[in-house]
């Protein structure tokens, strides 16, 4: 508001001009209770650290480590090394995961806790022979894995992550790489150039970034001449990737090109996860599908063992398993539908019991048939994300099954068995969730929609053990920016540490043959 004064009466004329803004509104700084919950904030730090399933396995080795969990590996024996009141750890393809604790009453047949979900992401992975150039522009040769949104990869600042084969001191030895710049670039048709309503871009053919500008690259680096003059199968990997691009991948892990064998490298959105909202409510985040179950099934087992005295009266063994390969249907040595878990329970199986161990089961154990008894006693969590209902889009959901952020975990059930619980499932998992003071929700697809699938119908009839499919909600599953709830990352911790703290206790009352 301006006002015009007088100064004195002698000089009416001289007028000062005084000006008066209106109160501006106090921004509101969050309140303690507003504040992002720890556990969001920690599942953010994981993601951010997690670009490709090398990366998760070993942040989750990092967690598992931290809290006492001892690597053991699949080519060694087990006979003296795995003990009851143990807590260990193993990768396979270093892409994988399986971490389990062993009660101090545990015997040959009794029941293994396990919840299982993936490590995977749909993304882009570098072509075998990436090396491309077009019109001036060096690109890089990419190919779709999984069923990925892949509109949403378009004009994101994206990089290279993944594992990188080393030859050094005469073995071959694995480096994660994850280079943090943004290098590559999938650029839109500006609107002028494609006056079309639709996008629908091809992938084979208008799905390559763009790395830099192929003048950049007319002078032979050092490391392209180093590889001259020895035969290589396949020729020098710097004739089927761009120098530029190699020479970036050596920097970050401390290397030269010529040691470089092989990699397996897909791109990333540099972007960092991050908690967002109004209140902090939701999580903004690539991989929420699924990193967030992954993460809150290892903590959920951490968890579990946290007081030194959690497995003294335990008969079970709490097993948590991370497969690769979902996105693309499991039928891979590291993929839910190889023989991971049936070769670890069979392992298992044969150890022996406490002396004295006195079993939650009135049973006496044929060792012959330990491990068929273990599977019928067992039980599998399929934990993958879940559909929260879009309010845009509404009519996509079953009336009656409308799934929210931050409303507790998601029980999806499907008549057809594309998810594989069942009432007995439901029945165990309330009585946790219970305990756990979680609430759960319900979702079933629309009879006329497509259903996805998940691990658990492949897993259950593979071990003919007792599954159920759950999952924190989300939207835009499958984008490279998904989002999440804040709160719903604590709520699966807690309902995974109480399924692996009560399991022993409610599986004998819950009996159905």
């Amino acid at each position: 508001m301006i006002e015009h004064l007088p100064v004195s009466a002698s000089s009416a004329a001289v007028y000062q001009i005084q000006v008066r803004t209106a109160p501006q509104p106090r921004l509101s700084r969050p309140s303690p209770a507003m504040a992002p919950p720890k556990a969001a904030l920690d599942f953010v730090d994981f993601v951010n650290a997690s670009p490709t399933p090398y990366h998760a396995v070993d942040s989750a080795r990092a967690r598992l480590e931290k809290a006492g969990f001892q690597l053991i590996r699949e080519r060694e024996s087990w006979t003296s090394t795995l003990k009851p009141g143990g807590k260990y750890y193993l990768t396979r393809n270093a892409s994988a995961l399986v971490a389990f604790t062993i009660g101090h009453k545990w015997r040959p047949g009794n029941s293994v806790a396990i919840v299982g979900a993936h490590t995977d992401s749909p993304c882009l992975r570098i072509k075998p022979v990436s090396k491309r150039s077009a019109y001036g522009y060096n690109q890089v040769g990419v190919e779709a894995y999984g069923g990925g949104i892949w509109t949403s990869w378009f004009d994101r600042d994206l990089s290279v992550a993944g594992r990188v084969l080393v030859q050094e001191n005469g073995n071959i030895v694995q480096k994660l790489v994850k280079i943090e710049k943004p290098i590559l670039r999938i650029p839109t048709l500006a609107i002028h150039l494609h006056r079309q309503s639709s996008f629908d871009p091809n992938k084979e053919t208008e799905l390559f970034p763009i790395l830099d500008l192929a003048n950049a690259e007319l002078n032979k680096s050092a490391e392209e001449s180093s590889e001259e003059g020895e035969f290589k199968p396949l020729g020098a990997i710097s004739s089927r990737h761009h120098p530029a691009l190699l020479n970036v991948i050596a920097e970050d892990i401390g290397t030269d090109v010529a040691s470089i064998v092989d990699f397996e490298l897909l791109l990333y959105d540099t972007q960092k996860s991050a908690v967002g909202g109004l209140n902090d409510e939701y999580i903004f985040s690539p991989r929420l599908d699924n990193l967030e179950m992954t993460y809150c099934s290892i903590m959920g087992l951490i968890h579990s063992t946290t007081d030194a005295s959690a497995l003294d009266n335990d008969s079970t063994i709490r097993m948590t398993v991370c497969f690769d390969h979902e996105e693309v249907g499991s039928e891979t040595a590291h993929g839910a539908r190889s023989n991971l878990i049936p070769a670890i329970i069979r392992r298992v199986c044969v150890i022996p019991g406490s002396p004295g161990s006195d079993a939650s089961y009135d049973h006496v154990t044929d060792d012959s048939t330990a491990y068929e008894q273990t599977l019928s006693r067992s039980f599998l969590v399929s934990a993958d994300m879940a559909h929260a209902i879009h309010p845009n889009y509404a009519g996509k959901h079953e009336e009656a099954h409308r799934p929210s952020m931050n409303k507790g975990v998601v029980i999806k059930i499907n008549a057809n068995n594309k998810y594989a619980t069942n009432s007995p499932g439901i029945v165990l998992i309330q009585e946790c969730a219970r305990a756990a003071k979680v609430p759960l929700q319900m979702f079933v697809v629309r009879n006329d929609s497509l259903c996805g699938s998940t691990i658990g119908p492949a897993l259950a009839a593979k071990l003919g053990m007792r599954t159920i499919d759950i999952g924190n909600p989300q939207l835009s599953m499958h984008s490279i920016r998904e989002t999440g709830g804040s709160a719903d990352v604590e709520s699966a911790i807690k309902l995974f540490d109480s399924f692996y703290k009560l399991f022993g206790v409610l599986e004998p009352k819950i009996l159905i043959d």
